[in-house]
C-alpha cells in the first residue's frame, strides 16, 4: 500500500511538472509534502542521507556558478560576444548564424546553457532587428547550440551535474568522454542549421550591414578592469575544475571558492549578485532529490534497477543504445532534469551489474548524451528551450511549439546517430 502511494505521488507530481499545469517548483514541493505526510520523508532522509536526500554537491555547484555568471553578466561580456559575432559576420546571415552557434556552444560548456541563452538571446534579437533579419532561425539555433555545447563538460548542463555527482565522475572525465563528440556535433549543427534555415536567413541591406560594421563591441564592456579580474578568476576556476581530483576538492567547493573570489575582485554588493541567482531552480532541484529519494526508500528504484539489469543480461551495447535513444525520447517530452534525477539510481544498478563500474563505462556516457541531446527535441524538453521561447514571445516575435519541434526532431535524430556511432566505435570497437 505504501509503495503504491509513493509511486502515485511521484507520478502525479511528475505529470504536473511535465505538463506545466502548475508551477514546477510548487508541483515538486507538493509531492515532497505528500511524502512527508505518509512518513516516507523526514529531516534525516531529506537533508543528511546520501542515497535518499538532497545532493548538496549539486546544489552548491549550481549556486556557485550562478553567482559567477551573475557577476560576469554585469561586465557586459555576453553582449560583447554577440555584437562581435554580428560585426565579424560582415552582414552575411549564414556567417552570423555560424558565429552565434560557436559562441553559444562554447559559453554553454564553460558556464551553463540556460544562463548563456538567457544572456545571449536578447542581444541576438537586437542584432537581427538592426540587420532586418528574421530572428526565429537564430534563436532556435542558439537553443540547439546551447544544449549540445553543454554536453561537453560537467558544468555545462544540469543533467551532467546530477550524473557526475551520483556516479563519482570528475570534470576531466567529461572532457575525455564527451568533449570530442561535442566538437563533432557542433560542427554538424552548423552545417545542418545552414541547410534547415537556408530559405529563412534572408539578405542584409547594405546600409544595415555598414551600420553593424560600425558598431564597437567594446562599448558593451562596462568596466574593463573588473572584467579582466573576473576573467582571471574564471580561468583559475576552470583550471581547478580540471585538477579537482589532484587538489582533492569537490567541484562544488571549487565553484563556491570561485564565486567568493569573484565577489571580492569585482567588489560587487551582495544585493547585486544574489538577485540574479535562480532560487526557484535550486529549490526545484532539492525537491526532486527528495521525491526520488522517497521511491528509493520504499524499494521501487532498486526493483526497477534489478529488472533492467536482468533484461539486458550483460549486453552493454544494447543497454547503452537503449539509454541513449530512450533518454532522448523520454527526455524530449518532459524536462530532462527530473528525468535524469529519476533515472540515475537505475543506471547505477545497470553499471554495477556490467562488471565495469569505472568512469569508462559506456552506460554513463550513453545516458548523459541521451539526456543532454534529447533536450533539443521539443520546446519543453530543456530549460534553455523554455527560456528562449519566452524571450521571443515577450519581444513580439513568438516561436510556436510545433515550429521549434519540427526542427528539433531533425537535429535530435541527427545528433543521436552521431552519438551512437561515437559510443559504438569508442567503447565497443576500438
Amino acid at each position: 500500500m505504501i509503495v503504491s502511494a509513493a509511486v502515485a505521488i511521484f507520478l502525479v507530481a511528475y505529470a504536473f511538472i511535465a505538463t506545466e499545469r502548475i508551477d514546477r517548483v510548487a508541483a515538486a514541493l507538493g509531492g515532497v509534502a505528500a511524502m512527508t505526510v505518509l512518513g516516507l520523508v523526514d529531516a534525516d532522509s531529506a537533508f543528511f542521507d546520501h542515497e535518499t536526500g538532497v545532493d548538496w554537491n549539486v546544489i552548491f555547484l549550481l549556486f556557485g556558478m550562478m553567482v559567477i555568471v551573475s557577476i560576469l553578466k554585469q561586465t557586459g561580456l555576453f553582449e560583447y560576444l554577440a555584437l562581435w559575432s554580428a560585426r565579424a559576420s560582415r552582414g552575411r546571415p549564414a556567417r552570423l548564424l555560424t558565429l552565434l552557434i560557436i559562441v553559444t556552444a562554447t559559453a554553454s560548456a564553460l558556464l551553463d546553457n540556460v544562463t548563456t541563452v538567457l544572456l545571449v538571446a536578447p542581444v541576438t534579437l537586437s542584432v537581427c532587428r538592426r540587420l532586418g533579419l528574421p530572428s526565429a532561425p537564430y534563436l532556435i539555433s542558439l537553443v540547439f547550440a546551447s544544449n549540445i555545447g553543454g554536453t561537453a563538460t560537467l558544468i555545462g548542463d544540469p543533467p551532467n551535474i546530477i550524473i557526475a555527482s551520483r556516479a563519482g565522475l570528475s570534470f576531466n572525465d567529461f572532457l575525455v568522454h564527451t568533449l570530442p563528440v561535442t566538437v563533432l556535433l557542433v560542427a554538424g549543427l552548423v552545417l545542418l542549421c545552414r541547410v534547415l534555415f537556408r530559405r529563412q536567413l534572408g539578405e542584409v541591406g547594405e546600409l544595415a550591414a555598414a551600420a553593424m560594421e560600425a558598431v564597437d563591441p567594446g562599448a558593451a564592456i562596462t568596466d574593463r578592469r573588473r572584467l579582466t579580474w573576473c576573467l582571471v578568476v574564471l580561468s583559475i576556476v576552470m583550471l581547478a575544475f580540471g585538477l579537482h581530483t589532484v587538489l582533492h576538492l569537490d567541484p562544488s567547493v571549487v565553484a563556491m571558492l570561485g564565486a567568493g573570489a569573484m565577489v571580492l575582485v569585482s567588489r560587487t554588493s551582495s544585493q547585486e549578485f544574489l538577485e540574479e541567482v535562480e532560487w526557484g531552480t535550486l529549490v526545484f532541484f532539492m525537491a526532486l532529490f527528495v521525491l526520488v529519494g522517497g521511491l528509493v526508500e520504499v524499494g521501487v528504484i532498486g526493483e526497477l534497477g534489478e529488472q533492467a539489469a536482468a533484461a539486458f543480461g550483460g549486453q552493454d551495447l544494447l543497454a547503452a543504445s537503449s539509454l541513449l535513444f530512450g533518454s532522448a525520447i523520454v527526455g524530449g517530452f518532459v524536462d530532462n532534469i527530473p528525468y535524469t534525477a529519476a533515472m540515475v539510481p537505475i543506471v547505477q544498478d545497470l553499471v554495477a551489474g556490467s562488471g565495469n563500474p569505472g568512469s569508462g563505462n559506456p552506460l554513463w556516457w550513453a545516458f548523459a548524451l541521451g539526456a543532454d541531446l534529447g533536450g533539443n527535441t521539443t520546446a519543453v524538453a530543456a530549460g534553455a528551450n523554455v527560456v528562449v521561447l519566452g524571450i521571443a514571445h515577450k519581444a513580439g516575435e513568438p516561436i510556436s511549439f510545433w515550429r521549434f519541434t519540427k526542427y528539433g526532431l531533425v537535429v535530435t535524430f541527427a545528433s543521436l546517430c552521431v552519438a551512437w556511432l561515437y559510443v559504438w566505435l569508442r567503447y565497443f570497437v576500438i
